[in-house]
């Protein structure tokens, strides 16, 4: 573990582009602050324009010289996620880094725009689009760029039902949720290798926050209108979860950390992988699986319309 290591480890990043999904709260909006802080110009990518104007407006205070930009960016909809794409090759002329932070979790079951069981749709298909529409941008920048994919401690008890991918058959929101977190790993993993058989510069990484207290335990609970399971998570929250801030350091991490590799997984090492500074881990053997990780990817391409050029 690097025990010592915090954002205040991380360089300069005076002149990077920094790409911050879901910026506007928790992990996002913690990540955004640590990065611009240190001189990045952040693009906020949020589903909510005007949340993601409120988080900057936060932002500012505290770091009048901040440079950010908020656009919107809703990876329940994969028109948006277009659009967003669109703006951002027309405005920004590089790109550093593109962190594939938000997400849903545990929710009750939905869909997106286009049709996609709302979990998996969110927190792969979504990403998976928005990384392969912004990829020439990334490689193009020149020197060492990244792609950094959120995932979860939860992917441990996670399958890839290819027979059911949508939950159409049967849905249970844990399964989903740990499902996406999977899908997340084994796309991060396939695009690292894929980029180092191209002899590409931009690196693909993976992290989990481990148990970070964020809105987004709550909206399980809230959709469901279960006061007893909300209860149970504020005091889980309470009890044994970290931070915001110290749960983005994993993220923080594989962002910036000038010594790490592609294709590594960061999470933080303290209890149980729960809380603690960050360091680099194992995750579990499915993650690796490299014939799931390909069919996942001609799945993920043919359900999105987005073919990665690699």
């Amino acid at each position: 573990m690097t025990a010592n290591w915090d954002a205040e480890s991380m360089p300069d990043l005076s002149g990077a582009t920094i790409v911050v999904t879901g910026a506007n709260s928790g992990l996002g909006y913690e990540a955004t602050h640590e990065f611009a802080r240190k001189g990045g110009h952040v693009i906020m990518a949020c589903r909510s324009e005007e949340r993601g104007r409120e988080a900057a407006e936060t932002i500012r205070e505290e770091l009048p010289s901040a440079s950010l930009s908020v656009h919107e960016c809703d990876l329940a909809d994969l028109e948006s996620v277009r659009a967003f794409a669109r703006e951002f090759e027309t405005t920004y002329p590089s790109l550093h880094v593109l962190c594939n932070n938000a997400g849903v979790m545990a929710i009750p079951r939905s869909e997106t725009e286009q049709g996609f069981e709302t979990q998996f749709g969110v927190n792969h298909l979504g990403h998976f689009a928005l990384t392969g529409l912004l990829l020439d941008r990334l490689r193009e920048t020149g020197g060492e760029t990244r792609v950094v994919t959120q995932s979860s401690a939860v992917h441990e008890r996670g399958e890839i039902d290819f027979a059911d991918l949508q939950g159409e058959d049967e849905y249970d929101s844990w399964d989903a949720y740990a499902q996406s977190k999977l899908a997340n790993l084994l796309f991060a993993y396939e695009l690292d290798r894929r980029l180092r058989a191209t002899g590409s510069d931009t690196k693909s990484l993976a992290c989990h926050p481990g148990y970070a207290a964020t809105d987004l335990q709550r909206r399980g609970p809230e959709m469901r209108g279960s006061r007893l399971r909300l209860f149970a998570m504020e005091a889980m929250n309470a009890l044994i979860a970290q931070d915001a801030r110290t749960g983005a350091l994993p993220l923080l991490y594989a962002a910036t950390n000038l010594d790490i590799e592609g294709g590594e997984y960061v999470g933080p090492g303290g209890f149980r992988n729960m809380r603690g500074a960050p360091e680099i881990q194992r995750s579990s053997e499915l993650s690796y699986d490299h014939e799931d990780a390909r069919r996942l990817w001609n799945v993920s391409e043919e359900l999105t319309g987005v073919a990665y050029q690699l």
